[in-house]
């Protein structure tokens, strides 16, 4: 089955990109979640479009991200969440949030893809997570959770 990828999957190629799936994978996983879209003539068109939109919000090579990881660094974001009075949240926090938190403290647009929580953050103060931002540099973003 061919596929145009609209989001970046591992392994399998950037959005934008012509791929050759099985017919069960691309039915059962990348279509309903809207990771991919079938090929057909008409559809070629959609990715230029696609491709223009990636380039915007790409990082643009390594001396790029080597910018862009050196203003996430300098950045300490407070990310307000519900707790217990022992500190304790009620949940944890996500990628989806930290990417959310650090667009709104002045930080660049993040996919919450890119962001890499090692342990999950469930209490409120410092923590350090990861926001990969080129296959060779990974930003290290200290996040403040206080409590809502």
């Amino acid at each position: 089955m061919r596929l145009i990828l609209t989001a970046s999957i591992d392994n399998l190629g950037a959005p934008g990109d012509v791929v050759e799936v099985k017919d069960g994978y691309g039915r059962n996983f990348l279509i309903p979640r809207g990771f991919a879209i079938r090929w057909t003539r008409g559809g070629e068109k959609q990715i230029d479009g696609i491709k223009r939109s990636r380039a915007a919000r790409e990082i643009r090579g390594l001396d790029h991200a080597e910018e862009v990881r050196g203003q996430l660094e300098d950045l300490t974001i407070d990310l307000p969440a519900r707790a217990g009075d022992t500190g304790k949240l009620f949940g944890a926090v996500t990628a989806g949030d930290v990417a959310a938190a650090i667009k709104k403290a002045g930080g660049p647009a993040i996919e919450k893809r890119a962001v890499q929580i090692g342990k999950p953050i469930k209490t409120v103060g410092l923590h350090t997570v990861g926001v990969r931002l080129h296959d060779a540099v990974t930003a290290h973003v200290r996040i403040v959770v206080v409590q809502a």
